[in-house]
């Protein structure tokens, strides 16, 4: 059960809403979004009775709904939620493109990608400065280094940043620097951070576990939201499948999918969608064309000679061109790129 409250309520009536329902038996908490929402939870074993709330001074709308996410929920939040990051608006119109390489390597690099995505159409900058990697031998990333490197490449192409964040130790670095916090595949299900980074305001840009169904990875975006931060942006980046012809299997059909349940935008990554470069391409075209919000596409001026997850990084001459096919193909979808 979700109570929508007034923008007029005053802290006293709040107060006695949540009063209410304690005594019935829920157990409220208080969200500030953009608008105040209680959302009242029954943790009994027993089905609950919901109090006469309607009539309540403060009280705007009730909507019961048996949804496990009804923060993220479309039920409880019909109206499709725009995330600005410092002025790019992710989930409107625009169809947004985060673009870069997969690792922050060295200063002369990072430049020469941002510029060259930024000229490209890109409005974000990607790359990660603490890297997840399955051998502890690889690559792990620069660090704060990294961090540093990504902030100069903002001051001179005016794009924002996503990075990721690995540990709940690292937020407040992290956030120092980035535009976008990003919880990768594998800490989509880190209940612990995904709490603290819902404390804070930054936008956050949440990938599906690669094991995920769409109701837990819908969950996990509830952990964030629930601990006060609207600002989130869904990422569907393929799942684990038998087939070794793809690195993972990109779920176009989680988009729709989200998009009917959740007002929440949503981003696809057909890099690690995929594993190859060739098909980043044709698989960018068919998330615009299903309806996702943009894309978070790996970009490196050498991919041959890239750190990390070269093969799955495109050129930056092969990214200018898609994106001018994409803004193309926006027009009768009824979307923008600017290219």
């Amino acid at each position: 059960m979700t109570i929508l409250v007034s923008s007029s309520a005053t802290k006293q009536q709040l107060r006695r809403i949540v009063e209410t329902l304690k005594r019935s038996g829920w157990d409220p908490f208080v969200v500030n979004e953009p608008t105040t929402r209680i959302v009242g939870m029954n943790n009994s074993r027993s089905p609950l009775t919901a109090p006469p709330l309607e009539d309540l001074p403060g009280v705007e709308k009730v909507v019961h709904s048996s949804t496990q996410f009804p923060l993220a929920s479309r039920e409880c939040h019909p109206e499709s939620t725009v995330v600005d990051v410092d002025g790019v608006k992710v989930g409107g119109q625009e169809f947004v493109v985060i673009a870069g390489p997969c690792a922050v390597e060295n200063e002369d690099v990072l430049l020469e990608t941002a510029r060259l995505v930024r000229k490209g159409g890109a409005k974000i900058l990607r790359g990660g400065a603490f890297k997840p990697r399955t051998s502890p031998y690889a690559f792990q990333g620069l660090g704060k280094q990294g961090l540093k490197l990504l902030a100069r490449a903002r001051e001179e192409t005016g794009l924002k940043i996503c990075t990721e964040v690995m540990d709940t130790a690292d937020i407040g670095l992290v956030a120092e620097y980035a535009d976008i916090l990003q919880i990768g595949s594998r800490n989509m299900a880190n209940y612990a951070l995904l709490r603290k980074i819902g404390r804070t305001k930054k936008p956050v840009l949440l990938k599906r576990g690669m094991s995920a169904k769409v109701s837990e990875f819908l969950l996990a975006a509830e952990y964030v939201l629930s601990n006060g931060n609207p600002n989130v942006i869904l990422c569907e980046r393929g799942i684990v499948g038998f087939d070794v012809a793809t690195r993972n299997i990109l779920d176009l059909a989680c988009v729709p999918v989200v998009k009917s349940l959740s007002h929440l935008p949503i981003l696809i990554d057909p890099s690690h969608g995929t594993g190859y470069r060739q098909y980043i391409a044709p698989l960018s075209k068919a998330a615009l064309a299903v309806g996702g919000d943009g894309l978070l596409i790996e970009v490196h001026p050498r991919p041959e000679s890239a750190w990390c997850d070269g093969q799955q990084s495109m050129g930056t001459d092969q990214f200018a061109t898609l994106m001018k096919e994409l803004a193309t193909l926006a027009v009768p979808l009824g979307r923008t790129i600017d290219v």
